[in-house]
């Protein structure tokens, strides 16, 4: 990053803060009962609504430089206070009225999610809500796996599905020098080993790949998980906020990344199970389980995106490259209907056009874009 595009940091932080969002959700009059059981919305691109990812903390015990960089988030860096969060009651109603518009997923994120105090808790009113099929939704955690060795079996036992853990390095000094905590990578192994223990499965495990940073551990980790049953996914470093530090040079495309694998270990594509699938799967040609690639810089999938974002202010973001949410908090926490709810955030989707990935490739992409700490990966 050239000195002329870095930010006064006193302006940083201020930007960082989740000040009150610029755009309202607009509530329609309260709808018919047969507009309130409509099927699922779709937005502008013929997307329809999937998935929604609720950051539950903005408070991380790591500081990796393309998240949380030190310089940015330092011992004085103003984290949200307690009022500011959306309650584990307003998180619940906000999914229930969310699972009534269509969405299949839920998935718990931060900062690191672990961090928000007895997470369990909300893990088990979540595991409450029924679909209109009358199923639950998945309900799955993105977690740096620092406490997850403490936290497997109340997980597993409040009705957590699946985890996914980050992990950018198997090598510890390597490990050590992006988490940038001194935290080591022995006990993030340990927290994989009892998640696959306690049954929290498929385990998938993220690897963000920058180029000259830890490229070198491709191999050292697709070995580790080989055969395993835990599916290693490789994560093109991504120009997510304005704070990484992001060049186009440290992007390592995942096409040599899989030709690195496939040199040691032939590979071959794996149909998608759905189209809206953020990794492209590749499978060990001897039957050792497969990997993924999520390619959003060099083969952006903006085409199938359906998923949503509740930061943890309460705040909706239909992009995680966006710049301002909609506010929902103030919706939440007003004399409003759940139904007249639905109803603003139906229309919400509705108009969503967003398509970051593919306007970086055209050079159209916007200067300032939300932290990924705010609401999640």
């Amino acid at each position: 990053m050239s000195e002329s595009t870095l930010v006064p940091l006193q302006q940083l932080r201020q930007r960082l803060r989740a000040a009150p969002a610029a755009w309202p959700i607009e509530l329609p009059a309260p709808p018919t009962e047969t507009s309130a059981h409509a099927a699922g919305p779709l937005d502008r691109l013929n997307r329809p609504l999937h998935d929604l990812r609720i950051s539950v903390t903005d408070r991380c015990n790591f500081r990796c430089s393309y998240c949380m960089p030190r310089h940015v988030f330092g011992k004085d860096h103003d984290f949200l206070p307690k009022p500011e969060l959306l309650s584990f009651e307003e998180i619940t109603r906000s999914a229930r009225i969310f699972v009534g518009l269509g969405v299949r997923k839920l998935r718990l994120t931060g900062g690191e999610p672990l961090l928000r105090r007895h997470l369990e808790r909300l893990v088990e009113e979540l595991k409450q809500l029924k679909m209109p099929d009358g199923q639950a939704p998945e309900l799955a955690l993105t977690t740096n796996g620092s406490v997850l060795a403490l936290k497997a079996r109340a997980l597993k036992d409040a009705g957590l599905k699946r985890v996914t853990v980050s992990l950018d390095a198997l090598d510890d000094t390597v490990f050590r020098r992006m988490n940038d905590a001194d935290f080591p990578v022995s006990d993030v192994l340990a927290g994989i080993e009892a998640a696959q223990a306690v049954g929290l499965g498929p385990i998938k495990v993220n690897m963000v790949v920058q180029r000259g940073v830890n490229d070198d551990q491709i191999l050292p980790l697709a070995r580790h998980f080989r055969g395993t049953g835990i599916e290693l996914r490789f994560i093109e470093f991504m120009d997510v906020g304005t704070t990484n530090g992001w060049r186009m040079d440290q992007v390592l495309p995942s096409d040599q990344v899989r030709q690195r694998i496939n040199h040691e270990f032939p590979l071959v594509a794996v149909e998608a199970h759905q189209v809206s699938e953020t990794a492209q799967r590749w499978a060990y040609v001897d039957g050792q389980g497969t990997v993924g690639f999520i390619s959003s810089v060099t083969h952006a999938f903006c085409g199938d995106c359906n998923r949503l974002r509740l930061s943890t202010d309460g705040r909706l973001f239909t992009c995680l490259f966006g710049s301002q949410g909609h506010d929902l908090r103030s919706l939440l926490r007003g004399n409003h209907p759940d139904d007249q709810i639905a109803a603003g955030l139906r229309q919400l989707w509705q108009g969503r056009s967003d398509r970051y990935s593919q306007l970086r490739a055209e050079g159209k992409t916007p200067q300032q874009r939300i932290e990924m700490s705010y609401i999640g990966g």
